[in-house]
């Protein structure tokens, strides 16, 4: 069987972000399952501009097309003033029809509140899009530190169950979208 595309999405792109050493942790929490095929997305790697332009540029395009290729997403975000990152919503926005039917995971952080009130916002977000998001999420207190191999029993275990609810669902849209494709 074909490996299930997940791309992980780092949603900040501050100087001195915690979603750099977030995501490495997740990604080896991933790597421990060879049925999947992870790919960091990193906004700071897209030149965006700073207003919607009337023709996308090639780094839309080339975001555009990261998100079509993944079977299932996982978006690492931060919580800024109990909201996601601007910039996040902005690479969101610039896709539309290829997040459609499939899967979106979480893992968030943020000082006390582990990033749930991102998650939420972000949940409707993707609704939006006819994305389906997976209930689990890996939270993240920030005050306890950032995650390391080393890390709780209890973070490993969130993110395997996170895994696990991406792979159902990722399987089970893809084979739909396989069979008879999404029209919204």
């Amino acid at each position: 069987m074909t490996p299930l595309r997940i791309a992980v999405i780092i949603g900040s792109t501050r100087e001195g972000r915690a979603g750099d050493q977030v995501t490495s942790w997740f990604t080896e929490q991933a790597a421990r399952h060879d049925d999947l095929a992870v790919t960091v997305v990193d906004l700071t790697k897209y030149d965006f501009p700073a207003s919607y332009p009337a023709e996308p540029t090639a780094s839309i395009r080339a975001f555009v097309r990261e998100v079509g290729r993944a079977d299932a997403f996982v978006m690492v975000t931060p919580e800024y003033n109990h909201s996601f990152p601007a910039p996040l919503k902005q690479a969101i926005d610039y896709a539309y029809d290829e997040w459609q039917a499939k899967p979106v995971g979480f893992v968030s952080y943020g000082c006390r509140s582990t990033g749930r009130y991102a998650v939420d916002q972000l949940r409707t977000v993707f609704t939006a899009l006819h994305a389906m998001t997976v209930r689990d999420v890996v939270g993240i207190d920030l005050l306890g530190g950032e995650p390391t191999p080393q890390c709780t029993d209890e973070l490993r275990r969130d993110a395997s169950v996170l895994l696990d609810q991406l792979r159902w669902w990722g399987l089970a849209l893809r084979d739909a979208r396989a069979a008879r494709p999404y029209v919204s």
